[in-house]
């Protein structure tokens, strides 16, 4: 069965940040490396000129990655690369965590048009904070033309997710990280992505990013088959660490995740979660997530 990382930047000293397609190259074949099927290369918000840049850079690396006959690296199957996973630019400053506030945009017809437009059939997820100024219409839109829209880096109450998936978003970002907390008076996006039965969550399950009672929680509360496990993996993200490292800038932010979907999954598995539970989280859940797309 496939295993399919949705959201990660890079690995081992390479990033999605490149105009070198070989850069990207790498990037799959380090993930394929661990186990890693398939994978949706995750873009950083930046001008949208840059990030257009950036996205033609992967669309390269795909034409390429399809001449290659035989694995690259050590006898080890590269991960396959479905397309783009846009984080921002239209994000919530006030939830930036390690990003770039100062590149973020408000969604607006024309932005999203500008972002978009010519890679419609790479772009896979767009990543959204759904109560900034005019983020429904452009929710509406967006999944309008097949792309998925996932809710994150976002300061939204309840009520505001609510709209953001009335409004046609099937996901949200990294449950838990760069959002709202969730509190006794207002549950927020957090509390919204554990209760509603249709929206699907993205988990960085390594050492880090989550306490280990609040993955408990999130196994515990959550539709089984809406959780996905991702990397968030970045450049900084070492190679064969074991448990992995926290990767922080200097204001204490972390960067990205430690650890590829593989080892995040074996890592639970031997804490005790059910194998086959866990297992869906990084094949048929993500897979499914796709397809609603």
């Amino acid at each position: 069965m496939k295993r399919i990382d949705i959201h990660a930047h890079g690995i081992g000293g390479y990033d999605t940040r490149t105009a070198d397609p070989d850069q990207v190259l790498h990037i799959a074949e380090i993930h394929g490396s661990y186990g890693v099927s398939e994978i949706l290369l995750t873009v950083y918000p930046a001008a949208i000129r840059i990030m257009r840049e950036n996205m033609d850079t992967i669309r390269q690396a795909m034409k390429k990655q399809k001449n290659i006959s035989r694995p690259v690296r050590g006898g080890d199957e590269p991960s396959r690369i479905m397309g783009i996973h846009l984080e921002g630019p239209f994000l919530n400053p006030a939830q930036c965590g390690a990003l770039n506030a100062m590149t973020f945009l408000e969604p607006t017809e024309y932005n999203c048009r500008e972002l978009i437009e010519g890679f419609e059939d790479i772009v896979k997820i767009i990543t959204i904070a759904p109560e900034m100024n005019g983020a429904l219409t452009s929710i509406r839109k967006i999944s309008d033309m097949g792309v998925i829209v996932s809710m994150g880096h976002s300061d939204a109450t309840y009520e505001e997710a609510e709209a953001g998936f009335r409004a046609g978003a099937k996901g949200i970002t990294h449950i838990f990280n760069a959002m709202r907390t969730l509190h006794h008076r207002e549950p927020g996006i957090a509390g919204f992505g554990l209760l509603n039965k249709e929206i699907y969550i993205e988990v960085i399950a390594d050492p880090f990013h989550l306490h280990p009672k609040t993955l408990e929680l999130i196994f515990r509360t959550k539709d089984r088959d809406r959780i996905i496990i991702i990397s968030d993996a970045v450049k900084e993200t070492k190679i064969r660490s074991g448990e992995g490292m926290a990767i922080s800038d200097t204001r204490g932010s972390l960067l990205g995740g430690s650890l590829t979907i593989v080892e995040s999954s074996n890592r639970l598995i031997s804490t005790g979660y059910d194998e086959e539970v866990i297992e869906g989280f990084i094949t048929t859940n993500p897979a499914a997530y796709l397809s609603a797309g």
